[in-house]
C-alpha cells in the first residue's frame, strides 16, 4: 500500500476548515448564551410586574407603593431597586375600585455582550394585568 503525498495547496486545508468551523460554533454558542440571559432577565421583570399588579389589586391608588413593590421584588439577575419611575408604568382602567383592572408594565434595556449581533441593546417589556379587589365602588 502506497501513501499518497499531499499536494502543496492542501497542507493547511484541515487547519483552515477547523478555524472556520470553530468560529461558526462559537458565534452560535455566544448568541445562545446572550439570548438565554435575556430570557432570564425577562422572566425577572415579568415576575416583578406580576408582584406589582398583585399589590395594585388591593391598593390601586398607591402608585408609589406599587412601584416600591416592583423594585423590592428582585436583585438578581437585574437590580430592580435602581429602576426609575419611567420604567414602571401603572395604569388603572376606569376608577380605582373593585371590578376594574390595573396594569403594571416594567421596561428594561438589556445589554447584549456578543459583539457580532447587530445593536447592543435589546428592549424588554413585561406587562401584568390584574382585577382590583378593593375598595368597593
Amino acid at each position: 500500500m502506497k501513501m499518497e503525498k499531499k499536494r502543496k495547496g492542501e497542507r493547511g486545508q484541515s487547519l483552515t476548515e477547523f478555524a472556520v468551523g470553530v468560529i461558526f460554533i462559537l458565534v452560535l454558542l455566544a448568541g445562545g448564551m446572550d439570548f438565554g440571559r435575556a430570557y432570564f432577565s425577562y422572566i425577572s421583570i415579568r415576575d416583578a410586574a406580576q408582584e406589582g399588579a398583585a399589590y395594585a389589586s388591593i391598593a390601586p391608588s398607591d402608585v408609589t407603593g406599587i412601584r416600591s413593590r416592583v423594585r423590592d421584588t428582585s436583585s438578581e439577575p437585574i437590580d430592580l431597586s435602581s429602576f426609575i419611575d419611567d420604567q414602571i408604568d401603572v395604569v388603572v382602567s376606569g376608577s380605582a375600585c373593585a371590578g376594574n383592572t390595573v396594569s403594571v408594565t416594567v421596561e428594561y434595556d438589556f445589554n447584549i455582550v456578543a459583539p457580532f449581533i447587530a445593536g447592543n441593546i435589546l428592549h424588554l417589556e413585561a406587562e401584568a394585568i390584574d382585577t382590583i379587589l378593593q375598595p368597593p365602588c
